[in-house]
């Protein structure tokens, strides 16, 4: 069995790669060709977090995959990665195990290839300006893969807390130069005029008014896993032209960033366009028209781990990384 850290990940796979992995994912969930469970939450005592455990399984693939995230959002004030976790990887055929992966690296390099697969799908080609609302944990890969996908010469970047947000920016801005960043005090000075926009927060009330979502933009909205979380503005869902999920049954299970438009008529089941891997099938269309403001709802399905374990399993088997645990 294979142990393979972040920097033996890295050393096979890119962002570009993730993204390609994530548009299968999608696509054989879509097409039925998955089990996937609802992921099974455990809550810690005194509201402090989450145990996440997330099967799947591919036929086609011949693998399955379970990946266990804890998600403790307090972490962060002592230096601690909210998220956490590790990924294990099986044999679909025997049952062996494979391998053991950096479960914390690969939930935010996959979630931010998410991200990147709705903006190779949906941004208009013209697109310029990005807008990223968070810096936690999971914001890095969310820019990498916004910066794979579009060719952005600036990104608005925001976060409740300002320091922290003009620390991240000089940051991102270092290790991509020719883009740049700018860090801003609210969420509203972030998507002004933004093509493309990732929300990645843990925030249980909107961190933008809708608006003042520009006309063609494409929303990414990453952070609302539960019920209480709610970091996109209800009215967005009843402004936008075509609404998309990963899984639309887990986002009506699992996010307040859908519940609550629901709840409050904004929107209708009815409304909603479908699932991205309805998209890349053919089944469902993509943007028509370079008006057309569009929202990709993602909560996160194991699929995607699995798919991204998978080929992680064989380029790392191919250039001898990582260390053998027989």
């Amino acid at each position: 069995m294979l142990l393979l850290t972040e920097k033996d990940i890295r050393s096979v796979f890119t962002m570009e790669n993730a993204i390609e992995s994530n548009l299968i994912a999608y696509r054989e969930f879509s097409a039925g060709r998955t089990v996937v469970p609802l992921r099974l939450v455990l809550p810690a005592e005194g509201d402090k977090g989450n145990f996440a455990f997330m099967p799947a399984y591919s036929s086609g693939l011949g693998a399955a995959s379970v990946k266990i995230v804890n998600i403790f959002p307090g972490n962060a004030a002592s230096g601690i990665p909210s998220t956490q976790g590790q990924v294990l990887l099986m044999d679909g055929e025997t049952g062996s195990f494979r391998a053991i992966m950096d479960g914390t690296f690969i939930t935010a390099f996959r979630t931010g290839a998410a991200s990147g697969a709705a903006f190779k799908l949906f941004a208009r080609k013209d697109a310029r300006i990005g807008a990223l609302i968070g810096t936690g944990g999971q914001a890095a890969c969310q820019l990498e893969a916004m910066l794979a996908a579009c060719d952005l010469e600036e990104v608005r970047i925001s976060a409740r807390n300002f320091e922290k947000t003009v620390k991240f920016a000089e940051e991102m801005q270092q290790a991509y130069p020719a883009v740049k960043m700018v860090p801003v005090h609210t969420g509203d000075e972030a998507i002004m005029g933004a093509d493309v926009i990732i929300v990645v927060t843990v925030a249980t009330e909107p961190t933008f008014d809708a608006a003042n979502i520009k006309k063609g933009a494409v929303i990414s909205g990453v952070g609302s896993y539960t019920p209480e979380m709610n970091e996109l503005d209800p009215k967005l869902f009843a402004l936008a032209d075509k609404i998309y999920f990963d899984s639309q049954e887990a986002c009506l299970a699992e996010s307040g960033d859908v519940q609550i438009p629901l709840k409050e008529g904004l929107v209708k089941e009815s409304d909603f366009t479908g699932e991205i891997g309805e998209v890349i099938l053919g089944e469902k269309p993509g943007r028509e028209s370079d008006d057309e403001i569009i929202v990709f709802k993602n909560v996160g399905i194991g699929v995607l781990d699995l798919v991204v374990a998978d080929q992680i399993y064989g380029k790392a088997k191919d250039a001898a990384a990582g260390v053998n645990w027989e």
